[in-house]
């Protein structure tokens, strides 16, 4: 990624399309393939059901990664998601503050959190890295089974 190109607009239905039909993760990254969950990916190809709260990020023109802002009071609930290829590479925290600072540029949110599955130690990491703190764990349904999410904090 090259920050002097990288650019974040409002989803496409196009770039919705790409990312639900054609980023697949490997091994035990499947999980976020957006075909393994009816309901995620019927909220990112809707457009009624995806609303403003989804944006894409861009490097030039090439879709690298997407992120869905869903504000609760002071807070915002974030979800984010990096195109394949280039995660496990080093580009997370790169990735992570830059959605950051969109959010501390362009809202008045006090706080961010998020939930990352608990077996993706990778993620964690970089979110470690990246200032956000653990605050709880919860189980949820995902993908057809419970699943134990880390819930993160990051004071902005």
């Amino acid at each position: 990624m090259r920050q002097q190109e990288i650019k974040i607009e409002k989803m496409t239905q196009i770039q919705a399309v790409e990312i639900a039909d054609t980023w697949k993760y490997e091994g035990i990254y499947k999980f976020y393939d957006m075909t393994e969950d009816p309901e995620d990916y019927t909220e990112i190809t809707d457009p009624v059901l995806r609303g403003d709260r989804y944006w894409s990020v861009l490097d030039g023109e090439k879709l690298i990664g997407f992120f869905c802002l869903e504000p609760k009071n002071e807070t915002v609930e974030l979800g984010l998601g990096l195109k394949p290829e280039y995660t496990g590479k080093g580009f997370g925290k790169e990735f992570v503050v830059l959605i950051v600072d969109f959010i501390r540029d362009n809202y008045s949110f006090t706080e961010i959190k998020l939930s990352v599955v608990s077996f993706n130690k990778r993620a964690i990491r970089c979110y470690e890295k990246c200032r956000f703190r653990k605050t709880g764990v919860i189980q949820q349904e995902s993908n057809g089974s419970l699943y134990e999410f880390v819930i993160m904090q990051l004071e902005i």
